[in-house]
């Protein structure tokens, strides 16, 4: 029996070995992006995380001020708390770097402290040289920040301060740094007067003694030190990557599994085509003794045989995929979240079983019902001719398509699970399937209709035979029809989404971007700063109508969660509207002025504060600035898709005056009528402090903006595209195979008289009707799938809101590419089944 079911099995695949490739290919094409895009997110988050950690060494717990820095008058008391064995205080400082875009990571350190608690970060100088490590003017870089900075042991490193230059020699390395790792240390002393940070910490690393209860110390300490710090765990640091980034790695993965889903739908079709094709093959095996369940295992069989040999291949094409990608691009997809770390790919056993189980089950999947139907089927009917389209009566019925369709649109109405929107995927998937499972009716009731509106009409032969196969076979149709409603269905889903928020950032950036000129302190980072004197020089600068500005500053609201951007501006109260990208209603005027008066002050929040905090419009919160919990009450809510993990802007002039920091990091500035913006820019140039500063124009930001927001969508486009084409596989496949099916159907047509040309015109009209239709119900469907990745997805993922937007020129473009390509596979697929002499396409039935 084994010979014998191995001889079936080889046989099909002989007679149609395209077919089975093209299926293999696209379980395979799927599993390898899902496990590529696995072992890459691993990899990066892994030596993220491990890079973080290293940054805290040995340390039991942390402590860290809720605004970034606090007193260092804090230190002594923690070092001799009772429980605490060592404590080593930190400056953690992101230092600006004239010429570079991004900052550099210095940390100043209690070089006899750290050695038992971050022996990694100590820094190893000349041995002519032993005390470098406590100079004043000495740095110790990783091996990734020398080469970045092109810059070695003995050489001069420029940083900027304000608008000043600090100028450090490179007294050694840091030669147990990570891969990657762009970081640098000195002597915190050095560190807090070369930086004007003096008496200030960023954190301070405890280490318990022996025998302490970690978890009940850390609870008492909290207590202790009230919401001004925040004690954590290394295992804190952990959670608050994996927040930081894990909706955007979630979201690629899902994508990535688009591909296998549209695999599952090949698989599908080439057994169903593969069942319909051999029905009377197996009535025969029946007749001859073979029982149902080794016909359903024998199907299924076939189809397990097409997952596992994807899957396998899958899993090598995905650790290709991962290892190539991290060798040339690192860990970083696009998002944003992994830069500077130079992660490795690792084999993942248990990923690996995943998507190995996965695609076999999903190619299992797509063979259930076809091995269903060939079990079932009746032999004494399946072995008349024409009995082909009562095999897919069953796929006829309207209800489990109905049932899916509603089910998804009530997941819809669910809140997200873990920050993730679990039902909204459940939901799109539901539909696709509910979309797929309802075209066999929709293809009969369409189909019919046309041919009843042309029946009164003098049709020649092509287009009535054309018509009347449609009408009359609509479960083979709508095999057909599946392949390319799947396909149109997430083109459009995902043009739209992508469309709807590309056009919803430019328009938030074109609200922002009210003023001529945009200035900041050069390279980023936090010590880049402008203080009062330079403030009043911008503003007496030549041309220049009026100048606001902008200081921003990180803000700990929750150990578990990376930091919230707490943003102070020129924001007037009465009209907040007229500086933010307001996307609800505000706190009305008499309410205000209460608040104002019970001594709370107004804050606007963005969306992800809504959904990540719980704030709510009108609602009192306390916030730590300047060492001290402030009341506040929330006067709006605005649109915000710089930072999903949160941001909260105030008036700068109250936060000026409860912090006491007078320096800002941004200005925009308003021209006189009639002002050039070049000469204006020279002028500021031409400052004492100008080239520590950075100018931008509104056009320049606005490009900056889009390009960056196409590169971090670069890996989304091209995971759509193979999906797109494994979908047109899929549709070729399709067509090709029931045109070769009919090939009795074509020798009977040459026998009364029908021509190869007409022929070859029904199987192109054919296919375009099939395709139009399929396009036309995937427009539909695509556009209710983009709905809820606009509307649900999206906010649950990253906590913003988008409008929706409609890429006409696109869509057209791409359908058009589609019909094309349907017409031009059913006209290639019936030169080959009409090639066949007529006399021998009918000797089956002779």
């Amino acid at each position: 029996m084994r010979t014998f079911t191995r001889w079936l099995l080889l046989g099909e695949w002989r007679a149609h070995p395209v077919r089975a490739l093209v299926a293999i290919i696209a379980i395979a094409l799927g599993v390898a992006l899902g496990y590529g895009v696995e072992l890459i997110n691993g990899a990066a988050f892994n030596e993220f995380s491990a890079a973080a950690r290293s940054l805290s060494g040995q340390s039991d717990l942390q402590v860290r001020g809720a605004q970034g820095l606090f007193d260092e008058k804090i230190y002594p008391q923690l070092a001799t708390h009772d429980g605490v064995a060592l404590a080593s205080p930190v400056l953690e400082l992101d230092i600006t770097v004239p010429g570079q875009h991004t900052p550099l990571k210095v940390l100043g350190i209690d070089v006899m402290r750290a050695a038992h608690i971050a022996p990694d970060l100590i820094g190893v100088p000349d041995s002519q040289r032993p005390f470098d490590t406590l100079a004043d003017d000495a740095i110790f870089l990783s091996p990734a920040a020398q080469e970045w900075l092109q810059v070695r042991p003995g050489g001069q490193l420029a940083l900027q301060n304000g608008t000043g230059i600090v100028t450090l020699r490179v007294a050694g390395g840091l030669v147990r740094a990570r891969p990657g790792q762009r970081i640098a240390v000195m002597d915190i002393g050095a560190a807090q007067w070369r930086f004007q940070r003096l008496g200030k910490l960023s954190r301070i690393d405890i280490k318990l003694q022996q025998g302490v209860n970690r978890s009940a110390f850390k609870r008492r300490l909290q207590a202790q030190l009230a919401d001004t710090f925040q004690v954590s765990e290394s295992q804190d640091q952990d959670s608050r990557t994996n927040n930081m980034s894990r909706a955007y790695r979630v979201n690629l993965s899902v994508l990535a599994l688009v591909a296998l889903f549209t695999g599952a739908f090949l698989v599908f079709s080439t057994q169903a085509l593969s069942v319909i094709r051999r029905r009377p093959q197996f009535a025969l095996l029946r007749v001859l003794g073979w029982q149902r369940a080794q016909l359903l295992r024998q199907v299924l069989l076939e189809g397990s045989l097409l997952g596992v040999l994807g899957a396998l291949l899958g899993l090598a094409l995905g650790y290709a995929l991962a290892a190539t990608a991290l060798h040339f691009f690192g860990g970083d997809l696009g998002g944003g979240y992994f830069r500077g770390v130079q992660p490795s790919v690792q084999f993942d056993l248990p990923a690996a079983l995943f998507f190995f189980a996965l695609g076999t089950g999903i190619a299992l999947l797509g063979s259930l019902a076809p091995a269903l139907e060939a079990a079932r089927a009746r032999p004494a009917a399946a072995l008349k001719s024409g009995s082909e389209e009562t095999a897919l009566t069953r796929l006829a019925t309207p209800w489990p398509a109905l049932t899916c369709l509603l089910l998804g649109a009530l997941l819809t109405q669910l809140p997200p699970v873990f920050d993730l929107p679990v039902f909204g995927y459940i939901a799109v998937a539901l539909l696709l399937i509910g979309g797929i499972a309802l075209m066999p009716r929709v293809a009969a009731l369409a189909f019919t209709a046309l041919q009843r509106v042309m029946l009164g009409r003098r049709l020649s032969a092509v287009p009535t035979l054309a018509l009347a196969r449609l009408a009359n076979v609509p479960g083979q149709a709508s095999i057909a029809l599946g392949g390319v409603l799947s396909s149109f269905s997430l083109i459009v889903a995902m043009a739209i989404m992508v469309s709807s928020f590309r056009v919803s950032v430019d328009d938030w950036v074109q609200q922002l971007l009210s003023e001529d000129i945009y200035v900041r302190t050069a390279g980023g980072g936090e010590t880049g700063a402008m203080g009062p004197t330079e403030q009043q020089a911008l503003a007496a600068v030549p041309g220049v109508a009026h100048t606001t500005f902008l200081r921003s500053a990180n803000l700990a609201l929750d150990p578990a969660r990376p930091p919230v951007t707490l943003i102070a501006r020129m924001i007037d109260a009465g009209d907040p509207g007229r500086t933010l990208p307001l996307s609800g209603a505000l706190i009305s005027p008499a309410a205000l002025t209460a608040s104002n008066a019970a001594g709370a002050l107004p804050i606007w929040v963005s969306e992800a504060m809504v959904d990540l905090y719980g704030y709510r419009l009108g609602q009192r919160v306390m916030l730590p600035i300047g060492g001290q919990r402030h009341a506040f009450v929330v006067a709006g809510i605005w649109r915000d898709y710089a930072r999903q993990t949160g941001a909260i802007q105030l008036r700068l002039s109250d936060y000026q005056r409860l912090s006491g920091d007078n320096q800002v990091s941004d200005a925009a500035l308003t021209l006189q009528p009639g002002a050039d913006a070049n000469a204006v820019i020279g002028a500021m140039r031409r400052l004492p402090f100008g080239a520590a500063l950075e100018f931008s124009q509104p056009g320049d930001i606005r490009a900056t903006t889009l390009k960056i927001f196409d590169r971090s969508f670069a890996v989304t486009y091209l995971l759509e595209i193979v999906a797109i084409v494994i979908g047109l596989f899929g549709v070729a496949a399709t067509f090709s195979a029931q045109t070769l099916a009919r090939t009795r159907e074509f020798g009977m047509l040459r026998h009364v008289g029908i021509t190869r040309r007409q022929i070859l015109a029904m199987l192109a009209l054919e296919g375009g009707l099939l395709t139009a239709l399929g396009m036309a119900v995937g427009f539909l469907l695509g556009w209710t799938i983009s709905l809820i990745l606009v509307f649900v997805v999206n906010p649950q993922s990253f906590h913003w809101t988008m409008d929706l937007h409609m890429p006409w020129r696109g869509l057209g473009s791409v359908a058009l590419l589609l019909l094309l390509s349907a017409g031009a596979t059913a006209l290639l697929a019936g030169l080959r089944a009409v090639s066949i002499d007529a006399v021998r396409a009918v000797r089956e039935d002779w």
